[in-house]
């Protein structure tokens, strides 16, 4: 099975902070759309795909996730929904994961620091993710700062989510893009955290960085903590497929080292519905016992 855990949909790409504000818009598209249609028609050679809400008080914009709910209900059996959610605005943030989880069949959330002007660890942060990890959700961080003038590239770092797994060591949580262009960061994180994860996804646009990436995962021995993602609308699923198996090629006729064909194919057919604890069904996630949040005053 193949599962694309990295793509976007929206109606405007003003609702993800890009145009309005110098974002760069989706070289797929010069409009800057990203409709459903245009979704499924990247998605063809993918068995289930991730769509991934946003939400951002300080850029006032957001991807609502009745949207990306009522897309996936049109194709319950190959797409699943995440949840946008900017934890600098409690209590409603709260309320809104948890209905989207229970009302709306949403699996996981999706939170961008950067976007949202928030250290990873910012106190209230620390409240939802207490909840998610009750509630067996799994967080995408995404780190997608080069697109958004507006965005804070320091809270977009890797290693801020350290002290996020430390405390939840329960929390299944995903590093969007490698976290580039902090790679070496997100390979140490994925050495230390049992749960934490990380996506090829953004990366496979530039296959230098995305051969060096994998290369240095290779070598720390987390490669297997490595899942597919196409970045949908800045790549489609067959690109980025094609791209992961042809990355050899750059150490072709040198004395680069290349990696395991098997390894790169393990990336493109992960089960990462199993890692990311998400039910092949439409049921929710079985709660799990709540884990203590520390004390700490950082906002």
């Amino acid at each position: 099975m193949i599962v694309d855990c990295h793509t976007h949909i929206w109606q405007s790409p003003t609702q993800v902070g890009l145009g309005r504000v110098g974002g760069r818009l989706a070289p797929t598209d010069t409009s800057g759309q990203a409709t459903p249609q245009q979704h499924q028609q990247a998605s063809q050679p993918v068995d289930l795909t991730f769509v991934l809400g946003f939400k951002s008080r300080h850029l006032g914009t957001e991807v609502p996730d009745s949207v990306i709910a009522g897309y996936v209900r049109q194709h319950p059996d190959r797409l699943i929904g995440f949840g946008g959610v900017d934890p600098t605005d409690l209590p409603k943030a709260l309320d809104q994961m948890r209905q989207g989880c229970t009302e709306l069949g949403l699996k996981g959330v999706t939170v961008s620091p950067a976007a949202q002007q928030m250290h990873p660890a910012d106190t209230r942060a620390l409240r939802l993710y207490a909840e998610a990890s009750r509630m067996g959700l799994p967080i995408i961080f995404d780190a997608d700062v080069h697109r958004m003038t507006a965005g804070r590239m320091e809270f977009a770092q890797p290693v801020l989510l350290d002290e996020v797994a430390n405390q939840f060591g329960q929390l299944r949580i995903v590093v969007s893009h490698m976290g580039y262009p902090w790679v070496e960061q997100t390979v140490v994180l994925l050495g230390k955290h049992a749960h934490v994860l990380a996506d090829v996804s953004g990366l496979l646009h530039q296959p230098w960085q995305a051969y060096n990436a994998l290369l240095s995962a290779y070598h720390h021995g987390v490669i297997d903590k490595l899942l597919f993602g196409s970045d949908f609308p800045y790549g489609s699923a067959t690109s980025a497929i094609e791209t992961l198996y042809s990355l050899n090629q750059i150490s072709h006729g040198t004395n680069l080292p290349s990696i395991p064909r098997s390894l790169l194919r393990g990336i493109v057919e992960r089960n990462a519905l199993a890692l990311l604890g998400i039910a092949a069904s439409n049921d929710a996630p079985s709660p799990v016992e709540p884990e203590p949040v520390a004390p700490n005053e950082r906002i």
